[in-house]
Protein backbone atom coordinates (compact mmCIF):
# COMPACT_ATOMS: atom_id res chain seq x y z
CA UNK A 1 0.00 0.00 0.00
CA UNK A 2 2.94 2.34 0.67
CA UNK A 3 4.01 1.97 -2.96
CA UNK A 4 0.49 2.79 -4.12
CA UNK A 5 0.28 6.02 -2.13
CA UNK A 6 3.81 6.94 -3.20
CA UNK A 7 2.65 6.66 -6.82
CA UNK A 8 -0.28 8.98 -6.07
CA UNK A 9 2.06 11.55 -4.49
CA UNK A 10 4.55 11.37 -7.37
CA UNK A 11 1.77 11.70 -9.94
CA UNK A 12 0.40 14.74 -8.12
CA UNK A 13 3.81 16.41 -8.19
CA UNK A 14 4.22 15.52 -11.86
CA UNK A 15 0.82 17.04 -12.63
CA UNK A 16 2.06 20.36 -11.25
CA UNK A 17 5.26 20.08 -13.31
CA UNK A 18 3.29 19.25 -16.47
CA UNK A 19 0.96 22.19 -15.86
CA UNK A 20 3.92 24.58 -15.65
CA UNK A 21 5.74 23.01 -18.62
CA UNK A 22 2.71 23.26 -20.88
CA UNK A 23 2.67 27.01 -20.36
CA UNK A 24 5.78 27.04 -22.58
CA UNK A 25 5.51 23.93 -24.76
CA UNK A 26 2.59 22.74 -26.86
CA UNK A 27 1.74 19.05 -27.17
CA UNK A 28 1.97 18.67 -30.94
CA UNK A 29 -1.19 16.86 -31.93
CA UNK A 30 -4.52 17.90 -33.42
CA UNK A 31 -4.82 21.59 -34.29
CA UNK A 32 -1.38 22.20 -32.72
CA UNK A 33 0.42 19.44 -34.63
CA UNK A 34 3.96 20.26 -35.74
CA UNK A 35 6.83 18.25 -37.21
CA UNK A 36 9.01 19.13 -34.22
CA UNK A 37 7.62 16.11 -32.39
CA UNK A 38 9.17 13.68 -34.87
CA UNK A 39 7.69 10.60 -36.53
CA UNK A 40 3.90 10.50 -36.73
CA UNK A 41 1.34 7.81 -37.51
CA UNK A 42 -2.34 7.83 -38.37
CA UNK A 43 -4.51 9.54 -35.76
CA UNK A 44 -6.86 6.55 -35.77
CA UNK A 45 -4.10 4.09 -34.94
CA UNK A 46 -2.55 6.52 -32.46
CA UNK A 47 -5.71 6.97 -30.41
CA UNK A 48 -6.37 3.22 -30.20
CA UNK A 49 -2.81 2.40 -29.12
CA UNK A 50 -2.76 5.28 -26.63
CA UNK A 51 -6.15 4.76 -24.96
CA UNK A 52 -6.77 1.00 -25.11
CA UNK A 53 -4.26 -0.03 -22.40
CA UNK A 54 -6.26 1.53 -19.58
CA UNK A 55 -9.46 -0.16 -20.80
CA UNK A 56 -7.91 -3.64 -20.76
CA UNK A 57 -5.78 -3.16 -17.64
CA UNK A 58 -8.81 -2.14 -15.57
CA UNK A 59 -10.57 -5.40 -16.47
CA UNK A 60 -7.44 -7.43 -15.71
CA UNK A 61 -7.14 -5.76 -12.30
CA UNK A 62 -10.84 -6.35 -11.65
CA UNK A 63 -10.39 -10.06 -12.34
CA UNK A 64 -7.63 -10.15 -9.68
CA UNK A 65 -9.41 -7.98 -7.11
CA UNK A 66 -8.57 -8.46 -3.44
CA UNK A 67 -11.63 -6.52 -2.30
CA UNK A 68 -15.14 -7.92 -2.57
CA UNK A 69 -16.44 -6.62 -5.91
CA UNK A 70 -19.73 -5.09 -4.89
CA UNK A 71 -22.47 -3.79 -7.17
CA UNK A 72 -21.15 -0.30 -6.44
CA UNK A 73 -17.62 -1.19 -7.54
CA UNK A 74 -19.03 -2.76 -10.72
CA UNK A 75 -21.03 0.42 -11.35
CA UNK A 76 -18.05 2.72 -10.85
CA UNK A 77 -15.97 0.47 -13.10
CA UNK A 78 -18.65 0.58 -15.80
CA UNK A 79 -18.78 4.38 -15.66
CA UNK A 80 -15.00 4.60 -16.02
CA UNK A 81 -14.82 2.00 -18.79
CA UNK A 82 -17.72 3.57 -20.69
CA UNK A 83 -15.50 6.58 -21.39
CA UNK A 84 -12.50 4.50 -22.40
CA UNK A 85 -14.45 2.12 -24.62
CA UNK A 86 -15.74 5.13 -26.54
CA UNK A 87 -12.33 6.82 -26.61
CA UNK A 88 -10.41 3.66 -27.56
CA UNK A 89 -12.67 1.94 -30.07
CA UNK A 90 -15.38 4.31 -31.29
CA UNK A 91 -13.85 7.79 -31.37
CA UNK A 92 -10.81 6.75 -33.48
CA UNK A 93 -12.99 5.09 -36.13
CA UNK A 94 -15.05 8.26 -36.49
CA UNK A 95 -12.04 10.48 -37.18
CA UNK A 96 -12.26 12.02 -40.64
CA UNK A 97 -9.38 12.95 -42.89
CA UNK A 98 -5.76 11.81 -42.75
CA UNK A 99 -4.48 13.65 -39.68
CA UNK A 100 -1.53 12.19 -37.80
CA UNK A 101 -0.21 11.96 -34.24
CA UNK A 102 3.43 11.93 -33.13
CA UNK A 103 4.71 8.59 -31.85
CA UNK A 104 6.20 10.43 -28.85
CA UNK A 105 2.73 11.62 -27.82
CA UNK A 106 1.34 8.10 -28.20
CA UNK A 107 4.05 6.60 -26.00
CA UNK A 108 3.55 9.23 -23.29
CA UNK A 109 -0.19 8.65 -23.43
CA UNK A 110 0.25 4.88 -23.10
CA UNK A 111 2.50 5.29 -20.08
CA UNK A 112 0.13 7.69 -18.34
CA UNK A 113 -2.94 5.57 -19.09
CA UNK A 114 -1.23 2.45 -17.75
CA UNK A 115 -0.30 4.25 -14.53
CA UNK A 116 -3.83 5.62 -14.31
CA UNK A 117 -5.24 2.10 -14.54
CA UNK A 118 -3.01 1.16 -11.62
CA UNK A 119 -4.24 4.20 -9.65
CA UNK A 120 -7.96 3.70 -10.29
CA UNK A 121 -7.94 -0.11 -10.24
CA UNK A 122 -5.62 -0.20 -7.26
CA UNK A 123 -8.04 1.86 -5.21
CA UNK A 124 -11.24 0.12 -6.28
CA UNK A 125 -10.03 -3.47 -6.18
CA UNK A 126 -7.27 -3.49 -3.56
CA UNK A 127 -6.83 -0.48 -1.28
CA UNK A 128 -10.19 1.19 -0.63
CA UNK A 129 -11.71 0.59 2.83
CA UNK A 130 -13.41 -2.84 2.68
CA UNK A 131 -16.84 -1.47 3.60
CA UNK A 132 -16.65 1.80 1.65
CA UNK A 133 -18.53 0.82 -1.50
CA UNK A 134 -21.59 -0.89 -0.09
CA UNK A 135 -24.93 -0.73 -1.88
CA UNK A 136 -25.76 2.37 0.18
CA UNK A 137 -23.03 4.28 -1.70
CA UNK A 138 -25.23 4.28 -4.82
CA UNK A 139 -27.79 6.38 -2.93
CA UNK A 140 -25.31 8.85 -1.46
CA UNK A 141 -25.25 12.52 -2.58
CA UNK A 142 -21.58 12.12 -3.60
CA UNK A 143 -22.37 9.32 -6.02
CA UNK A 144 -25.57 10.81 -7.43
CA UNK A 145 -24.18 14.32 -7.96
CA UNK A 146 -20.85 13.00 -9.22
CA UNK A 147 -22.55 10.70 -11.72
CA UNK A 148 -24.72 13.52 -13.04
CA UNK A 149 -21.63 15.73 -13.43
CA UNK A 150 -19.78 12.89 -15.18
CA UNK A 151 -22.65 12.21 -17.58
CA UNK A 152 -22.96 15.91 -18.43
CA UNK A 153 -19.24 16.00 -19.21
CA UNK A 154 -19.47 12.78 -21.22
CA UNK A 155 -22.33 14.17 -23.31
CA UNK A 156 -20.51 17.48 -23.79
CA UNK A 157 -17.42 15.60 -24.92
CA UNK A 158 -19.35 13.54 -27.47
CA UNK A 159 -21.26 16.56 -28.76
CA UNK A 160 -18.11 18.66 -29.09
CA UNK A 161 -16.24 15.89 -30.90
CA UNK A 162 -19.16 15.59 -33.33
CA UNK A 163 -19.10 19.33 -34.03
CA UNK A 164 -15.34 19.35 -34.59
CA UNK A 165 -15.52 16.24 -36.77
CA UNK A 166 -18.03 17.87 -39.11
CA UNK A 167 -16.33 21.26 -39.50
CA UNK A 168 -14.43 20.31 -42.65
CA UNK A 169 -16.55 19.55 -45.68
CA UNK A 170 -15.71 16.87 -48.23
CA UNK A 171 -13.15 18.17 -50.65
CA UNK A 172 -11.74 20.83 -48.32
CA UNK A 173 -7.94 20.94 -48.13
CA UNK A 174 -6.55 19.16 -45.05
CA UNK A 175 -4.87 22.32 -43.77
CA UNK A 176 -8.06 24.39 -43.72
CA UNK A 177 -9.46 25.19 -40.28
CA UNK A 178 -12.80 26.46 -39.03
CA UNK A 179 -14.19 28.00 -35.87
CA UNK A 180 -16.55 25.53 -34.16
CA UNK A 181 -20.05 26.67 -33.21
CA UNK A 182 -22.85 25.10 -31.20
CA UNK A 183 -23.10 23.26 -27.90
CA UNK A 184 -20.68 24.47 -25.26
CA UNK A 185 -18.63 26.14 -27.98
CA UNK A 186 -21.01 29.01 -27.41
CA UNK A 187 -19.14 29.68 -24.17
CA UNK A 188 -15.62 28.28 -24.59
CA UNK A 189 -13.21 27.65 -27.44
CA UNK A 190 -12.28 24.18 -26.11
CA UNK A 191 -15.68 22.67 -25.33
CA UNK A 192 -14.35 19.13 -25.73
CA UNK A 193 -11.74 19.79 -23.04
CA UNK A 194 -14.39 21.33 -20.79
CA UNK A 195 -16.35 18.10 -21.20
CA UNK A 196 -13.33 15.96 -20.37
CA UNK A 197 -12.48 17.98 -17.27
CA UNK A 198 -16.10 17.84 -16.13
CA UNK A 199 -16.17 14.07 -16.58
CA UNK A 200 -13.21 13.39 -14.33
CA UNK A 201 -14.18 15.93 -11.70
CA UNK A 202 -17.49 14.08 -11.59
CA UNK A 203 -15.69 10.75 -11.35
CA UNK A 204 -13.53 12.01 -8.48
CA UNK A 205 -16.74 13.02 -6.69
CA UNK A 206 -18.74 9.83 -7.35
CA UNK A 207 -15.85 7.60 -6.30
CA UNK A 208 -14.64 9.97 -3.54
CA UNK A 209 -11.19 8.50 -4.01
CA UNK A 210 -7.64 9.90 -3.87
CA UNK A 211 -6.97 8.23 -7.23
CA UNK A 212 -9.96 9.98 -8.80
CA UNK A 213 -8.75 13.31 -7.42
CA UNK A 214 -5.24 12.80 -8.83
CA UNK A 215 -6.71 11.93 -12.23
CA UNK A 216 -8.90 15.04 -12.19
CA UNK A 217 -5.83 17.15 -11.33
CA UNK A 218 -3.90 15.57 -14.21
CA UNK A 219 -6.75 16.27 -16.61
CA UNK A 220 -6.81 19.92 -15.54
CA UNK A 221 -3.00 20.18 -15.67
CA UNK A 222 -2.95 18.81 -19.21
CA UNK A 223 -5.99 20.41 -20.79
CA UNK A 224 -6.18 23.90 -19.26
CA UNK A 225 -2.79 24.98 -20.70
CA UNK A 226 -3.65 23.31 -24.01
CA UNK A 227 -6.93 25.21 -24.15
CA UNK A 228 -4.96 28.43 -23.76
CA UNK A 229 -2.66 27.44 -26.64
CA UNK A 230 -5.67 26.66 -28.82
CA UNK A 231 -7.31 29.94 -27.85
CA UNK A 232 -4.20 31.84 -28.94
CA UNK A 233 -4.06 29.79 -32.16
CA UNK A 234 -7.66 30.70 -32.99
CA UNK A 235 -6.90 34.37 -32.32
CA UNK A 236 -3.83 34.22 -34.52
CA UNK A 237 -5.57 32.49 -37.41
CA UNK A 238 -9.02 34.09 -37.35
CA UNK A 239 -8.42 37.45 -35.65
CA UNK A 240 -11.54 39.53 -35.03
CA UNK A 241 -13.82 36.84 -36.43
CA UNK A 242 -12.90 34.79 -33.37
CA UNK A 243 -12.22 37.46 -30.75
CA UNK A 244 -15.64 39.09 -31.22
CA UNK A 245 -17.27 35.85 -30.01
CA UNK A 246 -16.03 36.68 -26.49
CA UNK A 247 -15.55 33.05 -25.58
CA UNK A 248 -13.56 31.85 -22.61
CA UNK A 249 -10.88 29.21 -23.06
CA UNK A 250 -12.23 26.17 -21.23
CA UNK A 251 -14.28 27.12 -18.14
CA UNK A 252 -17.49 29.01 -19.05
CA UNK A 253 -17.60 32.60 -17.74
CA UNK A 254 -14.35 32.10 -15.82
CA UNK A 255 -11.34 31.15 -17.95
Amino acid sequence: MKTYYLVLIVMTVLAVIVFVALQYYNAGYGYLHTRKWGISVSNKIGWIIMEAPVFFLMWIMLMHAERSVTVTIWTITFIFEMHYFQRSFIFPLLIRGKSTMPVAIIIMGMVFNSINAYMQGGWLYHYCPPDMYSDAWLHSPKFIIGTLVFLFGFYTNLQSDYIIRHLRKDGDPSHKHYIPYGGMFKYVSSANYFGEITEWVGFALLSWSPSGLVFALWTIANLVPRSNSLYNKYNEEFGEEFSKLNRKRVIPFIY
